[in-house]
Formats: C-alpha cells, structure tokens, sequence
C-alpha cells in the first residue's frame, strides 16, 4: 500500500470510580487520519480539517505525529510519510480526542508498513502522544480505543492491559456541553492524598463494576457507579453537573458521572431507548441554563480503529 486511511473511536475514561484505570471505546464520535508514503523523508502533517486551526502541525508537537514518530524510531525507519488528520470530535471535550488522534496515526502507519507489530504492542506509541497532550502517559483512553471493549489498566510498571467482557445490551449515553475543560487544569486541581475512608468505598465501588459487568448483573453495574474521590472535585467545573446526573438517573440510566476530564458527561443504560431518554434528559437539563450540547448513544465498540480505504 502507498497509502491508507483509518478511523479510530473516542473513548469514556474513568467511568466513575476507576480514575487511569478504566476506559470503554464507542463507535461515534472518533477521528479520520490518511497517511501516505513519502519519497521525502520525515513525518509531515500536510492538514489538520475540523479544528479551527487549533491543533499545531509540527510533527513532534501533535499527538498523532508524535507516536507516529516514535513508531519509526521502534522499527528502525525512515520511511517519509504525509499525514492529512480529520478531526472528527470536539477538543478539550473529555472523549480522548488527543487519544483518537494518536491511535489513528499508530495503527495507521502499522499497516502500511504490513505489519510488524502486533495491535496490543503499539499501545506505548499511542501513550507517548498522551503524554504530549496532557503530561502523562496514561492509558485509560489510548488502550480502549486501540484495542476496542472495556479495558482495565491494571498496572503502568509494567504495563498489563485487561480486556473485560460486557454485556451485550450495555449502552452508553454522552452528552458534550458547549464548554471546554482543560485536562491539564482538570488534573491539577485534584488531591495528592486520599482519605483512608474513601480509599475503600473507592476500592468496594471498583471490585462491584467489574463483577457487574462480568456477570452481567445490570443493578450490581449500577450500584457500583460511585465515584468518592475525583467527581466531587471535577464536578465544580461543569455546570449544571448535579442537576444533569439526576435528570440521567430519572430517566432510568444506572449510573451517571464525568466522561475522563470532562465536561461531557456519560450514563450507561440496560437498553439503547432508555439510553436515548437519559440523554434527552441530560440535554434538556443543560439547555435549562443555555448550554447548548451534542449526544451520542453507543454500544461498547468492541472493534477499535478500523480501516477505511
């Protein structure tokens, strides 16, 4: 191939009380990446469409560029490429948009090199341009949107990623305010210490989600959704929060909390109407103080990034 164009989904990270730990891909949104061989040497980032010109176009300052980069390094080559990346998602939205981005780029130049590496084995790739985005290289959105399901990232030294079933008619509701929260600012604010009290609520509310989600047990899932140590202090930065997290329940979804750093905001249902009710709800409660806001109702993406010509 001479050149190859690639989608890959946006992510829900978090998911209420497994801060860096958890993470869930969806099938919309997500972001488009073609990349090219090049007789020229060198990664070139020809475009950026659907940013607003917000996003910088050198190599080792974008995300998709970066592990794209990083990527040759590995293999040893020094293939040039040009990169046109679609932006297909809001930025600073909380659905991994830096993590999308560089999973596109990754997987991308992976195939067009035939390859070499295994899909799981470009995660640390993928985790250098998260790093650039927001300072650290967690993984909580780049492995579910790499590799698709709900992922549990059960330890960064060494790395072991943990792929979790779910149940089949699990649906997710996001709702994206039209407001924008820095990831760097929204991780800032949070605590260096944790009371020992929370530690364990966390810890319980941690063990009965993935239970939840293994057994299936739909209350057991929804039970567990309770987040004692990031979401009190997060929840200041979005407006409306309380007040969209109980429309959301009302409406019948099993849990409510923020989608990663925020400000969307996520609910996961037993069925795809009642998903969609939670997020009409959650909409209108925005809409009540004039946010206006987009939504999204998924399925757990099971796929990843996939090929599209």
């Amino acid at each position: 191939m001479e050149s190859i164009k690639v989608f890959a989904p946006a992510t829900v990270a978090n998911v209420a009380c497994g801060f860096d730990i958890f993470g869930f891909a969806v099938d919309s949104p997500g972001d488009e990446i073609i990349v090219r061989k090049s007789r020229q040497p060198g990664v070139r980032i020809k475009a950026i469409v659907g940013d607003e010109g917000r996003l910088p176009k050198q190599t080792e300052r974008n995300t998709a560029g970066i592990a794209i980069q990083t990527y040759l390094q590995h293999i040893d080559s020094d293939q040039g490429l040009e990169v046109i990346l679609h932006k297909k998602m809001p930025l600073g939205s909380g659905l991994g948009s830096s993590a999308a981005s560089a999973v596109a780029g990754v997987f991308a130049i992976n195939e067009l090199m035939g390859r070499p590496l295994k899909q799981v084995d470009l995660l640390p790739f993928a985790m250098e341009g998260e790093r650039l985005a927001c300072g650290s290289a967690h993984a909580d959105n780049v492995a579910p949107s790499l590799m698709g399901g709900f992922v549990v990232i059960r330890s960064y030294s060494p790395l072991d990623i943990i792929t979790i079933n779910t149940p089949a008619q699990l649906y997710a509701t996001i709702v994206h305010p039209e407001i924008e929260v820095n990831t760097k600012d929204a991780r800032h604010i949070l605590k260096n210490e944790v009371s020992m009290k929370n530690t364990i609520i966390q810890m319980g509310n941690v063990a009965g989600l993935i239970a939840g989600l293994m057994k299936p047990d739909y209350d057991l899932i929804g039970r567990s959704m309770v987040d004692v140590i990031i979401e009190p202090i997060r929840a200041i930065l979005i407006p409306e929060f309380s007040e969209v997290k109980q429309a959301a329940l009302e409406a019948g979804a099993l849990g409510c909390s923020i989608s990663g750093s925020g400000p969307s905001m996520f609910a996961l249902s037993r069925d795809y109407e009642t998903a969609q009710r939670v997020g009409n709800s959650m909409q209108a409660a925005f809409h009540t103080v004039g946010i206006g806001s987009e939504l999204y109702v998924s399925g757990i993406n099971q796929e990843g990034p996939k090929v599209l010509g």
